[in-house]
């Protein structure tokens, strides 16, 4: 088995381009800065008590030499320092003609196993905002849910298309199925999913204690009248919903006392749901919203 703790037993000779030069870190760092100032493999060099944001990119050969020394001096297991190398070399890997191997060969000889691999090439696409890659390796079903959170923060805050377009995010919840440990990561997964799909959103809402529910709903809502354009189907989606006791209260409450009372799409959405559950059946009262179906 490989001995990764001698430097050159790991990285390419000095002859070779190096990643992490003027141009190289600079990219990087620009990458950082748009992801809200930490990078994936920040976090995973923080876990190995190595300074966040400040060991990552290395400066030239002598940075790496340093960042290498520190990462086989932590206190962690042989498969996590081995991890982060090979972190390193998908760095190396991707700026030489071809995609060299450095780092599946290097895999191979330290018998990274391959969850390692994929895990860390799928952080390593993340930092790169090449979302597409990342979760085609992040929602692999070897994987535990690690760092759901800031996934799915980055990735429906950085939409590679435009800032209304949810679906990588989505493809991630569905497909990794994460347990929220942030208010941040629930509000806007369910903001990504309420103005994508009603149904699934209220589904998901019901997962939560009776506190969280209410605040999910009462958003759920609210990003019905935020979108005035679609509110006809949008509403007819919520309205024409099998509402729970609290549910039909939490609605009425919002629209005519809370938050809600405010947007003039409310009277349409209250009349609707008074036509739905039979409290309002009158032709008129269905008129005055026709136009919004």
């Amino acid at each position: 088995m490989l001995d990764y703790t001698e430097y050159n037993n790991v990285f390419p000779s000095p002859g070779m381009i190096n990643p992490y030069d003027h141009k190289g870190t600079g990219a990087i760092e620009t990458f950082r800065k748009s992801l809200g100032g930490v990078l994936f493999v920040d976090r995973v060099l923080s876990r190995l008590g190595i300074g966040q944001g400040t060991a990552y990119p290395p400066k030239g050969e002598n940075g790496l030499r340093s960042l290498h020394q520190q990462i086989c001096q932590s206190r962690v297991s042989s498969l996590h320092k081995i991890s982060v190398l090979y972190y390193l070399l998908l760095d190396h890997d991707d700026i030489h003609p071809g995609r060299s191997q450095w780092a599946d060969g290097f895999a191979e000889e330290t018998g990274l196993p391959k969850k390692y691999q994929i895990f860390m090439r799928g952080l390593w696409h993340m930092d790169r905002k090449e979302f597409k890659y990342a979760i085609e390796n992040l929602t692999h079903p070897s994987l535990p849910t690690e760092f759901a959170d800031e996934i799915t923060i980055a990735l429906v805050r950085h939409s590679p298309t435009s800032p209304s377009d949810y679906t990588l995010a989505l493809a991630y919840f569905h497909a990794a199925q994460p347990v929220f440990t942030s208010s941040e990561a629930l509000e806007l997964l369910f903001g990504a999913l309420a103005r994508t799909n009603v149904t699934e959103a209220l589904d998901f809402s019901r997962r939560y204690p009776e506190w969280t529910r209410q605040q999910l709903f009462e958003r759920l809502v609210a990003s019905i009248l935020e979108q005035p354009e679609k509110l006809g189907a949008r509403g007819k989606e919520l309205v024409s919903a099998a509402l729970t006791g609290e549910e039909e209260s939490w609605f009425h409450e919002y629209l005519r006392r809370g938050e809600g009372r405010k947007s003039k799409g409310t009277s349409v959405l209250l009349r609707m749901r008074g036509v739905v559950t039979g409290r309002l059946s009158s032709t008129a009262a269905l008129e005055n919203f026709a136009g919004h179906l």
